[in-house]
């Protein structure tokens, strides 16, 4: 009984540490979207700016402009020459960088909490006014290429994930790779790029996060002066998408040197605000956390140290997107073990979570968990922006992180049951292997990348 109290009361406190403060809310005349939360520990504030656009919103022909803009915007305005805005940002002292991802395209700063209006005034300047030089677009081009190379072409797993992610989806542009499909690259020219950029570099299709040392008033003052003149574009609404019923297991087999096999199997899943019952998704989360949250997960326990037949074993799923997604499995068997044997255990391990509820104190080490993070994100000013403009810039309210704890405090074992039973069926599956050629095949080749590569999630 003590122990109970102790951890119930342990739980309390940290639950009551995660306790936010405010989200000042805040939108100017053209459309821009100001969110501040203050943070007052110390004299630094972290400054994002997220657009809604990202691998998600291209079409064929074109995939991969998100992310060679992303690039782009580093590379100069009438005002400020090609790596200047670096430049400006390391002399105040600052550090800055961008990622894309499905769903947006994001451009941050930490600065001392007095630098802010020069994050925003370079941060405005580009908004609207990018040169995008061919000459300058023709080199930086080929930094992409050689990125897509190190990071998909040369990497078994990478190219592995790209290929299971085209064959899994029929309709969803989650289909396409962010860094974009090397075809696509090769033929990507300046004025795609500026259609692009008008398009969607607007502010009325952004959102400013800024969280720290900041007086929410003052802020508003800075956003107003730098953004406030901005013109907004001329946003279309988006067309509703669809992805088509799958109707049995997909399989997807690729064959690339590498020195170890690789397994990946995805569910197709539903995310936040797009469930046939709002808890469905926080059940998905317990559930993915049952199998793989630590030492302790079941993943780990069972078929890493315990039958031996992973050298590794995963399991991952976004609860928050801007279309639905996938509760994704993967691993590496052993050496003795093949890739048919590891599928084997992992759809075991779905079967169990299908027929026999998860116990109680596996309830308790997932909440447990989520309100540790919780608690341990709030010291990182960058992921108290991060959690607020992903939330928003996906089509969701950044209050529902206010609510997550107690709402996952809040799914029961018969949930998880029930999610598990109603998503994790062949007729959801797609399953890729990696079948390893012999290392000796793989082609060598230097580096020819010049020039910075970009964050990209």
């Amino acid at each position: 009984m003590t122990r109970v109290l102790i951890g119930a009361l342990s739980l309390l406190c940290a639950t009551a540490l995660y306790a936010s403060p405010k989200v000042h809310e805040f939108k100017l005349d053209n459309g821009m979207q100001v969110l501040v939360k203050e943070d007052h520990r110390a004299p630094v504030v972290v400054s994002q700016v997220w657009y809604k656009v990202g691998s998600s919103y291209e079409y064929d022909g074109v995939t991969g402009i998100s992310h060679a803009l992303e690039h782009m915007m580093f590379k100069g305005t009438a005002k400020v020459g090609p790596g200047e805005f670096s430049r400006i940002v390391a002399a105040n002292g600052g550090s800055e960088n961008a990622f894309t991802g499905r769903d947006y395209t994001a451009y941050f700063e930490t600065l001392a909490k007095d630098r802010l209006p020069v994050a925003l005034e370079l941060e405005a300047d580009r908004m609207r006014h990018l040169l995008l030089e061919p000459k300058e677009f023709a080199k930086e081009i080929e930094v992409v290429k050689e990125e897509r190379r190190l990071r998909t072409e040369d990497k078994p797993s990478g190219y592995t994930q790209e290929q299971f992610n085209a064959v899994a989806w029929r309709e969803s542009p989650y289909r396409n790779p962010v860094i974009g499909w090397m075809s696509d690259l090769q033929h990507l020219s300046a004025a795609d790029l500026k259609a692009w950029y008008r398009r969607w570099y607007a502010p009325n299709n952004a959102t400013l996060v800024v969280v720290g040392d900041v007086d929410p008033e003052q802020v508003l003052a800075l956003a107003k002066q730098y953004f406030g003149p901005l013109q907004p574009s001329d946003l279309a609404a988006a067309k509703p998408l669809g992805e088509p019923r799958q109707r049995g297991l997909t399989r997807v087999t690729v064959q690339v040197p590498a020195r170890q096999p690789y397994l990946l199997m995805g569910y197709k899943t539903p995310v936040v605000g797009r469930a046939a019952e709002p808890w469905e998704p926080y059940a998905l989360y317990v559930l993915s956390a049952v199998l793989d949250g630590g030492s302790s997960a079941r993943l780990s326990r069972e078929l890493v140290r315990g039958s031996g037949v992973a050298a590794s074993a995963g399991a991952d799923y976004d609860i928050y997107s801007r279309l639905p997604g996938m509760l994704l499995l993967d691993g590496t068997p052993t050496d003795g073990h093949s890739v048919a044997d590891l599928e084997q255990a992992l759809r075991g391990q779905i079967k169990r979570l299908q027929t026999e509820p998860v116990s109680a104190g596996e309830l308790e080490r997932v909440v447990t968990q989520v309100v540790a993070d919780k608690v341990y994100g709030q010291d990182s000013m960058f992921y108290q922006a991060m959690e607020i403009g992903l939330l928003e810039t996906v089509g969701q309210d950044w209050r529902l992180l206010d609510q997550e704890v107690a709402r996952i405090k809040a799914v029961t074992a018969e949930q998880v049951q029930a999610v598990a039973k109603k998503y994790l069926n062949d007729d959801n599956l797609t399953v890729a292997q990696l079948d390893p050629l012999p290392m000796e095949l793989k082609p060598r080749r230097r580096s020819k990348l010049s020039g910075e590569m970009r964050h990209d999630i």
